[in-house]
């Protein structure tokens, strides 16, 4: 047996490696995680174009740690090829391409189909979903419910049930919020986001969600192998586990990326900034009085800055961006020397309301 060379050894030892430890898409503090998950997803078994097991495939390729299936229960175009009684089948293969040791989940869901209203309902973390299956919609969010699920409504601003566009509650949907048995909303579905979505999640306190909803490939959507990622949402969690990941859920850990947008409540969406962008020391020339100031950027998302502070800059104007990974540097003309500075900014594309953005400070001592 002739033995590869060392370095050709070295090469796929240290590429499997890579392979085994994903980085994150956004940091978090040391003892907590964000994890990135799409909790809304088709595939043949209801109106999707392809396999389950495709869509794990597409999942850890594009690095997501959580995904759910969420076949519709009632609409079934392809039952004639591919006739189920079962509907967690769907769900049965997807968990069957998950490789032994590695972190990506799968977890069962469904998708409740009726006319507005109340529209489209996904229920996730769900133990049968053939007990969701019922004439009547509000039967089967209640079944859910006593399957302790996670309960959310889907692109409340669809314009093939809304003509307009704008999401807005009906009398069902607030019958379902008083009872307790809707407990997210997506704001973010495809390639569309709703401000009216927001507002109402914002108000009733309901979880934000920002959901792929593919159907076809997510590289024929979101063009994936260019660059470009399908919107995702990351549920804050001190442990991956699926109890600790339900339970965020309903806590409303999370924040939407969709785009070049960063969504969600304003606690939750500042704690995962601030775990994303790190400043370096103050550093003065020993004869100017112009702060040079490193500023580190560890997530995926471009971040876009204003500053909001009294001084001015060197050689940039005050709204700048800062790309995915990267690190650049400020210069700030502070007139004397500064042992501490405070810098606040505005997130240009940090989304905590319709039209309104995140304002932050960072100390520099």
């Amino acid at each position: 047996m002739v033995k590869p060379p060392f370095f050709i050894l070295t090469f796929f030892l240290l590429s499997a490696a890579s392979l085994s430890a994903q980085i994150p898409f956004f940091k978090a503090q040391s003892g907590s995680y964000w994890v990135s998950a799409d909790l809304h997803i088709h595939t043949v078994f209801s109106d999707g174009a392809v396999w389950p097991s495709i869509r794990v495939e597409e999942a850890r390729r594009e690095g997501l740690d959580l995904i759910a299936m969420t076949e519709h229960l009632e609409y079934q175009p392809h039952a004639e090829d591919i006739p189920h009684p079962d509907r967690n089948r769907s769900y049965v293969i997807a968990n069957g391409a998950i490789r032994e040791g590695e972190e990506l989940r799968v977890i069962n869901g469904s998708e409740i189909t009726r006319e507005m209203a109340p529209g489209h309902i996904n229920a996730v973390f769900i133990k049968d979903a053939n007990a969701l299956l019922h004439s009547d919609s509000l039967t089967g969010i209640k079944a859910a419910n006593k399957q302790g699920a996670f309960v959310f409504w889907n692109h409340p601003n669809w314009d093939a049930q809304r003509k307009d566009g704008i999401a807005r509650l009906e009398p069902y949907h607030k019958y379902l919020i008083e009872n307790k048995f809707l407990h997210g909303l997506e704001v973010v579905n495809e390639t569309t986001y709703s401000d009216e979505a927001l507002k109402i999640a914002l108000e009733n306190n309901l979880t934000i969600l920002g959901t792929s909803d593919i159907h076809g490939l997510t590289d024929w959507s979101h063009a994936i192998s260019k660059g470009g990622h399908r919107p995702m949402t990351f549920i804050s969690v001190e442990s991956k586990t699926p109890a600790a990941l339900k339970n965020a859920l309903f806590e409303g850990k999370t924040v939407v990326w969709f785009n070049n947008l960063l969504i969600g409540k304003e606690a939750h969406l500042e704690r995962l900034i601030r775990d994303n962008l790190s400043f370096g020391m103050i550093i003065y020339p020993e004869d100017k009085t112009i702060a040079k100031i490193e500023v580190t950027n560890h997530s995926a998302a471009e971040m876009h800055l204003e500053y909001l502070g009294e001084f001015s800059f060197h050689k940039r104007a005050t709204v700048f961006s800062i790309p995915a990974n990267s690190t650049i540097f400020l210069e700030i003309k502070t007139i004397s020397k500064k042992k501490k500075l405070k810098l606040p900014f505005k997130v240009l594309n940090g989304v905590i309301g319709p039209k309104e953005y995140l304002d932050l400070t960072f100390v520099l001592n």
